[in-house]
């Protein structure tokens, strides 16, 4: 197989790091971004020159497109585009603060939005390519506890399902993933949490507080299993719209999806009543 080369963001933990390693050891490059470029020092030494980073702090929207250029000029030709950086903020809406959605709206959605929008016209004229967005179950799928970052989700979702359909003429993939509770440190280590209020303790929305807060809940999704596979739909032509990784994810998205359309379709006979007469 050719070298690829690969921009990722967030390559420091999780789905990043799994992917960034398994890449950098089958001989591909990477171009990654972190926060704290120190994080990754260990992948620097080890690979050398086929490990490219750079500082980025998405929610500083003005930041990205510099990065992306130079990640494209710097390498010349970037097959994939991996948005993977994001987060997760729990608690019922009313607890958290201005601060902490803002925080997660700038970083989830704005920032994986502004990385698209930076590598659109460097893929264009490279005569295509491929984006893979990192979603979540939680993209089609709402549980109480998590209203912000599904709405991060459901947002980037749409933004990534309508672009796909602008880029496809233009031979440029576009792929969600949509994957189920992992092994990572995404849910006890970088899931932040809305100050408790007192009258949620027996709402729904305390579950998602209770399981973060106890750290002891394992996810059944393996970090590198799910890693390999969204590796390997970059070789699947044509780019497939979605992945679903993991049982639970599976089982959620399908029962969402579900339950939507019978709603949906209960209403035939009273959407089409407010339309105009036929011929009007």
């Amino acid at each position: 197989m050719a070298q690829r080369t690969w921009f990722i963001t967030g390559v420091n933990s999780g789905f990043g790091r799994a992917m960034t390693e398994q890449l950098l050891g089958r001989d591909d490059r990477v171009a990654g971004t972190v926060r704290n470029i120190e994080t990754v020092q260990d992948l620097t030494e080890k690979y050398g020159k086929n490990f490219w980073v750079a500082s980025l702090d998405l929610t500083r929207t003005s930041d990205i497109r510099p990065v992306v250029d130079k990640a494209f000029a710097n390498l010349g030709t970037v097959d994939v585009v991996i948005n993977n950086a994001g987060y997760g903020l729990f608690g019922a809406a009313e607890e958290l603060t201005d601060e902490q959605v803002e925080d997660a709206i700038d970083t989830n959605l704005l920032g994986s939005i502004q990385v698209i929008r930076a590598a659109l016209p460097h893929l264009r004229s490279q005569g295509g390519g491929r984006i893979i967005q990192i979603s979540t179950f939680g993209g089609q799928a709402a549980l109480p506890g998590g209203s912000m970052y599904h709405a991060t989700k459901w947002g980037i979702e749409g933004f990534v399902d309508a672009v796909g359909q602008e880029v496809g003429p233009l031979g440029i993939g576009v792929t969600i993933v949509e994957p189920g509770g992992a092994r990572t440190e995404f849910r006890y280590g970088s899931a932040k949490l809305g100050p408790a209020i007192d009258a949620y303790a027996a709402s729904p929305a305390s579950f998602a507080r209770k399981m973060i807060e106890s750290g002891t809940q394992l996810s059944p999704g393996d970090p590198a299993k799910m890693a390999s596979a969204i590796i390997a739909s970059a070789d699947q032509n044509p780019a497939p719209k979605r992945i679903v990784l993991g049982t639970d994810s599976y089982n959620m998205i399908t029962g969402a999806l579900t339950a939507r359309l019978a709603d949906v379709q209960t209403q035939k006979d009273s959407a089409s009543a407010t339309d105009f007469p036929a011929g009007e």
